[in-house]
């Protein structure tokens, strides 16, 4: 299992790297839309949306609330902190609300445990994930940004990985996800502490005003965030009795199961910058 997710993980972020890179803002943001679709999709399935039609007219919600971000941002040509930050800061308290249904699950399914409630969930997981992604591509050094973030959640999701692996005994949260452990969830902690260590020396001197705390408090703040993702969507498996969101990505599950905890990271993330002055 661990071989096949690595030979459909290095692909992956072989073709991210290279985009960040290379392509131009609005073409990401078409290829950031078309992935909200696919993830719209699946989520459609763990919503109890089961028909094809009505899986479609999700997505094209989904992609809707998207376009009327991006207009109220001036369609990607005045992405100011003044838009930005409402919208992101919005996205961080709805977390906000989901780590307490996460925390008191299977109680708190009473309160979102219906066609209509996993649909707005799903909604509130997409769309803000991808109106954050876009600002990031239109601040200064967009793709060293980019690669950093994926690198913070990866970081937690590697540590967490190996130490839970070698050393995992107590569950994280035994009721949503009960291969978590808290061994793991300090192991993944550790990985980005030090990953930020490594991002701060590596600073342009452009970027001398950001201090280490400031870098950490918003790297560690992130990968927390990735966690909560995870744990959010795997909350909404468990009620709908299903391991992974589709089989779309081999090794991996579906679209959903890697794209969770950049959902809760990304928004995070631009917050987080937008505190410290980036």
């Amino acid at each position: 299992m661990l071989k096949q997710r690595v030979l459909t993980a290095v692909p992956m972020a072989g073709l991210f790297l290279a985009g960040a890179y290379w392509l131009p803002t609005w073409a990401l943001a078409a290829i950031f839309v078309v992935i909200i679709a696919l993830g719209a999709w699946e989520w459609a399935q763990l919503a109890g949306l089961t028909h094809t039609r009505s899986k479609a007219l999700y997505v094209i919600l989904v992609v809707s609330c998207a376009f009327a971000l991006y207009r109220y941002a001036g369609d990607g040509s005045d992405f100011s902190p003044e838009l930005v930050q409402p919208v992101v800061g919005l996205a961080c308290l709805w977390w906000c609300f989901a780590l307490l249904w996460v925390k008191s699950y299977p109680a708190s399914a009473g309160l979102w445990n219906s066609r209509l409630g996993r649909s707005f969930m799903g909604v509130l997981i997409l769309v803000p994930a991808w109106f954050a992604a876009v600002y990031l591509l239109n601040i200064e050094a967009r793709s060293a940004v980019m690669v950093v973030l994926v690198l913070i959640v990866a970081a937690a999701d590697i540590g967490a990985y190996f130490t839970g692996k070698s050393f995992g005994r107590h569950a994280l949260s035994p009721q949503v996800s009960p291969g978590k452990t808290w061994e793991g969830f300090w192991g993944g902690v550790l990985a980005v502490a030090i990953l930020s260590v490594l991002i701060w020396s590596l600073l342009p001197e452009r970027f001398d005003h950001l201090s280490l705390t400031a870098i950490l408090v918003v790297a560690l703040v992130t990968a927390f965030a990735s966690v909560l993702g995870d744990l959010t969507v795997s909350m909404v498996k468990r009620v709908g009795g299903v391991k992974d969101s589709s089989s779309m990505l081999p090794g991996h599950g579906g679209l959903l199961d890697r794209l969770d905890s950049l959902c809760a990271a990304t928004p995070t993330f631009a917050l987080g910058l937008l505190m410290v002055g980036f």
